[in-house]
This record gives C-alpha cells, sequence and structure tokens, in this order.
C-alpha cells in the first residue's frame, strides 16, 4: 500500500493507526503551516495575529462593542482579552469607553489610525488566502469548509 502524502511528509514508516488519526493530524499540520505564513504577514504589520482578529471584528460590526463579545467572536480563544485590548490601546489602534449603564462594561472603539492599517492589509491578506488555497475550486472550498464545520460539531458541547 502506498503511503499517504502526510506519512510521506512526517517521514512516518507505519501507516497510521486510524484514518481519523491522519485527518486530525492532517488539520493540525495544515493549521500551524497556514498560521506561520499569516503570523508572518501580520508581523510586518506589527500585529499579531489575534491583535488582527480583534480588529476585523470590530470593523466588520461598525460600531463599539463590549470586550466579553468581542472575545466571543474570536477565532481562537484568548485567555487574556484585557491584555490584548490593553496592546492594542498602547498602539492606539482602540479606544475604551465605559458603558454609562452598566460600569462593568467597557466598550472598545477602532480608531481612524487602525481603520487605516486594516485597508492598508487587505490586499495582502487576501492575496495569502489565494496563495494558501486559491488552488481548490468553489466546490472543493464549500466542501471542505461544511466537512470542518462537521468536524467541530463534536467539540460544540465542551463550549
Amino acid at each position: 500500500m502506498s503511503q499517504s502524502r502526510l506519512q510521506n511528509e512526517l517521514k512516518k514508516q507505519r501507516p497510521f493507526d486510524l484514518p481519523e488519526q491522519e485527518a486530525i493530524l492532517n488539520i493540525l499540520r495544515t493549521n500551524d503551516q497556514f498560521q506561520n505564513r499569516f503570523g508572518r504577514l501580520f508581523r510586518e504589520y506589527d500585529l499579531t495575529p489575534s491583535q488582527y482578529n480583534v480588529l476585523r471584528i470590530l470593523r466588520g460590526e461598525g460600531k463599539p462593542m463590549p470586550c466579553l463579545e468581542i472575545g466571543d467572536r474570536m477565532i481562537q480563544v484568548v485567555p487574556a482579552m484585557t491584555g490584548l485590548v490593553d496592546r492594542l490601546e498602547k498602539l492606539e489602534l482602540v479606544k475604551r469607553e465605559r458603558c454609562t449603564q452598566d460600569r462593568r462594561v467597557i466598550y472598545i472603539e477602532l480608531t481612524a489610525k487602525a481603520r487605516q492599517l486594516l485597508d492598508r492589509m487587505d490586499a495582502p491578506v487576501t492575496e495569502l488566502h489565494r496563495q494558501l488555497i486559491g488552488h481548490l475550486t468553489q466546490t472543493e472550498l464549500k466542501q471542505l469548509s461544511r466537512l470542518l464545520e462537521k468536524a467541530r460539531l463534536s467539540v460544540q458541547d465542551d463550549d
């Protein structure tokens, strides 16, 4: 039996014990390689992937948002949202404002500097998406998304 591509990449002598194991390792390896490429791009703009994610969420919402809601929408769980927002505030990319009705709620707002930064980043980010996965057809992309969403159903109860 011929080796899978992942088996060759990992220089694994024996086949994987389970197809589930091979699939998960494929997901993890792909994620790692994609994260490295995006991390490199974001570093060019002095941002981390999590900082970029916060800025994109705020731009997409179009208005100030409570810090906790931003945390709920993050691609990756960030244990210290406060520290992340602190760093963005220090970079003058966001402003904080305490809610007048409930002093415990803090709203986060994009600054003009952040909007300009995101505008500059849009084309390079889009290009990287195309470089990484643009060789798949529209049907394959939809199928991949559907399968990954289906795979995540097993962990949604843990949230």
